[in-house]
């Protein structure tokens, strides 16, 4: 039997717990998870793709089927270059739908052997999001409740 994995795009500028319970779901479905981390220059990200990427490692190193790296460019190259054509993408609310669907039919065009997997989040992280949580952390708010030790510290660097 193939090995079957999936590849799980996003900014995560900072990771959240939602974003956690996607990849734990995600690992559970497939064989290999890659958490590709949009380098996301048209976002104007709080935390360089670096600090990303070393969040969500630090987040994720108890599971080894799960590998962290940088995405550039489009996503139907990156699913080619790794011959991965399954897509996760999570969905919080009705809202999240339309431009995930958007997106998801884009890059069926672009690539049809790409499929994407819509994922729900815990019930108790729909309403979590990086906006928000940057939002409180300027704030001054304690954002643990909401997103791993290793984002917390960073932005509390960012945000003493």
């Amino acid at each position: 039997m193939t090995p079957r994995g999936a590849i799980y795009p996003g900014s995560f500028d900072p990771v959240t717990f939602g974003h956690l319970d996607v990849i734990s779901r995600a690992a559970h479905l497939f064989d290999s998870v890659i958490v590709a981390v949009a380098t996301g220059e048209g976002k104007h990200p709080l935390f360089p793709v670096a600090d990303r990427i070393q969040m969500l490692k630090e987040s994720t190193c108890d599971n080894p089927a799960i590998e962290v790296v940088s995405l550039d460019g489009l996503l139907v190259d990156f699913a080619r270059d790794r011959g991965i054509f399954t897509v996760i993408r999570g969905l919080r609310a009705v809202s999240d739908f339309e431009f995930e669907f958007q997106m998801a039919l884009m890059n069926r065009k672009l690539e049809a052997r790409l499929e994407t997997v819509f994922l729900t989040p815990k019930e108790d992280y729909t309403y979590l999001s990086s906006r928000i949580v940057k939002e409180v952390a300027r704030l001054g708010g304690d954002v643990s409740p909401f997103v791993p030790a290793p984002a917390t510290k960073m932005l509390k660097a960012v945000f003493p």
